[in-house]
């Protein structure tokens, strides 16, 4: 065992895997959590087109190879069309749609590998609804990066409540909503939405995005197990 975790992220597209190594990497890293980031793979191409097949590949793949990686997913709700428990979502809330996809995904790669420690390596996050949701945990500075009025930015969150309940549709979806905002020119997550992330910071996502916070913590309560295991050794 060591005194360090190491966690590999397997996440939908460029966007997420550039948050990960740019932003949430380096404030992981402060607490001996290393984490990179790879996108979901399929022959010939990444990205995109998240389906249950590929990424349980990718992850048995991963949790195959050494005994001390840890494993995540970092994929969205929004556009998903095949994934373990899907179809009985129905109209619960948004707390609940991830604890349904997450404990479905745990459940479904427990059976297919039955010899790895699916429990303690698995960490899964089903983002609601985009990756685009963190960029409304501070209301201010979305509204300065897009130099629109604050109140359009604060009429969106007291229309939806927090961000990760921020309408999981064509026309209402973060990303529609941040398209919206703007006053020409299509919303550039890759860039825009970057660099507004580091202005906003983990800390402030943590503390306006509960299922975003609750992720870090299963992976920050797993380095202490991690620490815990190597002082007893």
């Amino acid at each position: 065992m060591s005194d360090y975790m190491e966690v590999v992220a397997i996440v939908e597209g460029r966007t997420e895997q550039i948050f990960i190594e740019r932003i949430l990497k380096p404030y992981l890293a402060a607490k001996n959590i290393f984490m990179t980031a790879t996108q979901i793979s399929k022959p010939g191409q990444k990205g995109g087109d998240v389906k249950f097949s590929r990424a349980e590949r990718d992850i048995g793949r991963f949790l195959k190879q050494r005994a001390d990686i840890y494993v995540t997913q970092f994929f969205d709700y929004y556009g998903l069309k095949e994934w373990p428990n899907l179809e009985t979502i129905t109209n619960q809330n948004h707390i609940e749609i991830a604890a349904l996809l997450n404990d479905g995904a745990v459940e479904q790669i427990k059976q297919n590998h039955t010899n790895i420690d699916i429990d303690k390596r698995f960490i899964p996050y089903m983002a609601m609804h985009e990756f685009e949701t963190l960029l409304f945990s501070d209301e201010a500075i979305l509204a300065n990066a897009l130099n629109v009025n604050l109140a359009d930015v604060n009429a969106i969150i007291e229309e939806c409540g927090e961000p990760e309940k921020i309408n999981n549709s064509r026309e209402t979806a973060p990303s529609k909503r941040l398209n919206n905002l703007k006053s020409s020119g299509k919303f550039k997550k890759t860039t825009e939405g970057i660099t507004i992330a580091e202005q906003i910071g983990i800390d402030k996502m943590r503390a306006r995005c509960p299922l975003f916070n609750e992720w870090l913590n299963k992976i920050e309560a797993t380095m202490e197990e991690v620490a815990g295991d190597e002082n007893e050794a």
